[in-house]
C-alpha cells in the first residue's frame, strides 16, 4: 500500500480524484503538478501542503510562486519541474495521470528513482512500452494499472492460477456517439463529442472514448501489461459501463469486475493493494440498473479502433505513429480545424504510410517517431 504519493497532473480529472482518495485515507502528497491550471493546484497545495509543486508553464510558475510565497512549499516549473516530481525523494508511488506522450518520460524517471507507479497514462505503453515494461523489470518496481479497464482485468486475475487465462474482455461504452453511421458523424460538433454518457473524464480522452481510439489503445496497452498478442483481447460494447472488462479463463470460465462507473475505484486499488478499503465511490444499486446489454464495436465506422489493433500487429513503432498521429489529429478537432471523421483518416493515414519499423527501439526512437509524425500530420491538414 502507498504511503506517500506524487501526483503527476493533480489538476486534471484523474488528479483530483486521486485526491479525494488520499483525503479520506490519509496518504501523504509530498509532490503535485499541473500544466497552468494554478488557482487550483494553489488550493490543492495549501490543503496537502506537499514539499513541492510543479508548473509546466513558466509563466504560470511564476504567478504560483508568489500564491504561495507564504508557505513553505517549493514551486518548479518546466519539464525538469515536472521531473522532479516524479523523483521526489521521500514519495513512493507516482500516480502518472498527465494525458498524452508527455508522460513518457515522467513514467521512465520515476522507475529510474525506483518509485513505483500507479498508472493512468496509457500512452506510456502504446507509444513506449517495450522499454517502459524492460525498465519495470530491471529496477524491480511495481507499476498499478488506473485505467479502469486494466484496472478490472487486474483484479480478475487476482487468485487466478498462473496460465490459466484464455482471453482479455475490454468493455466500451461506446462513447458519445454509440450506433451512429459515417454519414451522421459528418458534421458532429466538438461539443457532442464532448458529451460522454457516463464517465466524467478531460477532453482528450472524451473525444478519444468518442472515436472509439481509446479502446484501441487500451487494447495496447492490456497487450503490454499482461504479456498478451492482439488475438487474445476482445472488445465489446457495454453501454452501461457497469460492468469495467472481463478475463475468460481456459475452462471458459468468465470473471468479470462490476461497479459503478467512478474511477476513484480503480484510483484507490492502485494505491492501496492488495488491500480493500473503504471507497468514496457509490455501492451498485442492481435493481436501478435492470439492465446491462452487450454490442460487437462497429470497426468500419470507428475505424480508429481497427488501426490500432493493425499497429498493435505489425509492432515496433506503429503504436507510436498511431497515437502521435491520434494527439495531433484530436488537437485539430478541440480547435475546430478539421471535422469528426478527419481524425480516423488522419492515423489510418499516418499508419498506412509508415514504413520505417524496427525490432530493436530506444527511447530517442521513440520520441522522434513522435515528433516526425505530428509534424506531418500538422503540415498535411
Amino acid at each position: 500500500m502507498a504511503s506517500v504519493i506524487s501526483v503527476l497532473g493533480s489538476t486534471g480529472s484523474i488528479g483530483t480524484q486521486t485526491l479525494d482518495v488520499a483525503r479520506m485515507h490519509g496518504l501523504k502528497v509530498t509532490a503535485l503538478t499541473a500544466n497552468s491550471n494554478i488557482d487550483l493546484l494553489e488550493r490543492q497545495a495549501r490543503e496537502f501542503n506537499p514539499k513541492m509543486v510543479a508548473v509546466l508553464d513558466l509563466g504560470a510558475a511564476a504567478q504560483l510562486k508568489i500564491a504561495l510565497g507564504d508557505t513553505n512549499i517549493d514551486v518548479f516549473c518546466g519539464e525538469e519541474g515536472i521531473r522532479m516530481a516524479a523523483t521526489e525523494e521521500s514519495c513512493d508511488t507516482v500516480v502518472n495521470s498527465i494525458v498524452g506522450v508527455a508522460g513518457l518520460l515522467p513514467t521512465l524517471e520515476a522507475i529510474k528513482a525506483g518509485k513505483n507507479l500507479a498508472l493512468a497514462n496509457k500512452e506510456t505503453l502504446v507509444a513506449g512500452g517495450s522499454i517502459v515494461m524492460k525498465a519495470v523489470r530491471d529496477r524491480g518496481v511495481k507499476l498499478y494499472p488506473v485505467d479502469s479497464e486494466h484496472s478490472a482485468i487486474f483484479q480478475c486475475l487476482q487468485g487466478c492460477p498462473e496460465n490459466s487465462l484464455k482471453k482479455i474482455i475490454l468493455t466500451a461504452s461506446g462513447g458519445s456517439f454509440f450506433g451512429k453511421t459515417r454519414d451522421e458523424l459528418r458534421d458532429v460538433s466538438v461539443k457532442q463529442a464532448l458529451s460522454h454518457p457516463n464517465w466524467n473524464m478531460g477532453a482528450k480522452i472524451t473525444v478519444d472514448s468518442s472515436t472509439m481510439m481509446n479502446k484501441g489503445l487500451e487494447v495496447i496497452e492490456a497487450s503490454w501489461l499482461f504479456d498478451c498478442n492482439d488475438e487474445d483481447i476482445d472488445v465489446v460494447i457495454h453501454r452501461e459501463s457497469v460492468i469495467h472488462s472481463m478475463i475468460l479463463l481456459k475452462d471458459n470460465a468468465v470473471i468479470a469486475q462490476l461497479g459503478v462507473p467512478d474511477m476513484r475505484i480503480p484510483i484507490q486499488y492502485a494505491l492501496t493493494y492488495p488491500e480493500r478499503l473503504p471507497s468514496p465511490a457509490a455501492e451498485p444499486d442492481f435493481p436501478d440498473i435492470a439492465k446491462m446489454t452487450f454490442y460487437k464495436p462497429d470497426y468500419d465506422t470507428f475505424t480508429c479502433l481497427s488501426v490500432c489493433r493493425e499497429a498493435l500487429r505489425k509492432g515496433g513503432l506503429y503504436p507510436t505513429v498511431a497515437n502521435a498521429a491520434n494527439e495531433a489529429a484530436v488537437d485539430m478537432f478541440l480547435k475546430e480545424r478539421i471535422r469528426f471523421l478527419d481524425i480516423g483518416d488522419i492515423v489510418s493515414d499516418a499508419v498506412s504510410s509508415f514504413n520505417e519499423n524496427k525490432a530493436d527501439i530506444s527511447l530517442e526512437d521513440i520520441l522522434q517517431t513522435d515528433r516526425e509524425t505530428r509534424i506531418r500530420v500538422k503540415n498535411k491538414y
